[in-house]
């Protein structure tokens, strides 16, 4: 349990290298401290639901179906942060 909880932080934190390497040399990549917050607490969020499916879900056709359903809610999500493609207020035009 612990090697996995530990495998999704450290895949997180993984992640979250790549924009801030990006900042090091793009003008274009410009994320605030609320945005690598946010973007945390999306992939680890994601990370533990997926980590619970594999685990709790035995039908491997409902383990994909659930799987694929949760990243395309992050994917979701993550459009309407940075483009706003829903056109809501949180939208990151």
């Amino acid at each position: 349990m612990i090697k996995r909880i530990s495998l999704i932080l450290f895949s997180t934190l993984t992640l979250l290298l790549i924009p801030l390497i990006a900042m090091q040399f793009s003008p274009e990549v410009q994320w605030s401290t609320g945005d690598f917050i946010l973007a945390g607490l999306l992939l680890l969020t994601t990370g533990l639901i997926l980590d619970m499916i594999v685990r709790r879900v035995s039908n491997p056709f409902y383990k994909i179906i659930f799987i694929v359903s949760v990243i395309l809610i992050l994917l979701l999500v993550w459009l309407e942060l940075a483009v706003g493609i829903f056109g809501t207020p949180f939208a990151g035009t």
